[in-house]
C-alpha cells in the first residue's frame, strides 16, 4: 500500500510564495506520473500539475503555467510544487496524487484526474 502525505500549505497573501511538498511512503509507485490537483468547495477537483518522474518531464494547466513549478527528488520519493505570485484564485484544497501504472501519458491523467493514490489534501489560502 502507498501512503501520500501532503505538506507546506497555509496562509499567505497574493503575490506571495509556498511550496508544497509530497511524500510517498509505504511501497514505492510504480508508475510514471505524479501530479497535485486542487480542489474549492462546490467545484470540481483540477489538475494543477504532473510529472514524469522518471525523466522529469513536467506538464501544467493554464492556470498554473509561470507560476508553478513541479519537480521530484526520487531518492526521497517526494514531489514539490513551488507557487509563486500567488492569487486569491489559487486558494483550494491541494491533493498530490501517485499513478501505479506505467506507459501511459502523464498530460491525459492530469486532465482525466486518473491516478490511483491520493493524499488527505493540505489547504492554501491565498488571502488579497
Amino acid at each position: 500500500q502507498v501512503q501520500m502525505m501532503e505538506s507546506g500549505g497555509g496562509p499567505v497573501q497574493a503575490g506571495g510564495s509556498l511550496r508544497l511538498s509530497c511524500t510517498a511512503s509505504g511501497n514505492t509507485p510504480t508508475g510514471d506520473c505524479m501530479a497535485w490537483f486542487r480542489q474549492v468547495p462546490g467545484k470540481e477537483r483540477e489538475g494543477v500539475a504532473a510529472i514524469y518522474t522518471h525523466i522529469g518531464s513536467p506538464y501544467y494547466a493554464a492556470s498554473a503555467r509561470g507560476r508553478f513549478t513541479i519537480s521530484a527528488d526520487n531518492a526521497k520519493n517526494v514531489i514539490y510544487l513551488q507557487m509563486n505570485d500567488l492569487k486569491p484564485e489559487d486558494t483550494g484544497t491541494y491533493y498530490c496524487a501517485a499513478d501505479a501504472k506505467s506507459g501511459g501519458s502523464c498530460t491525459v491523467a492530469l486532465v482525466r484526474g486518473d491516478f490511483d493514490y491520493w493524499g488527505q489534501g493540505n489547504q492554501v489560502t491565498v488571502s488579497s
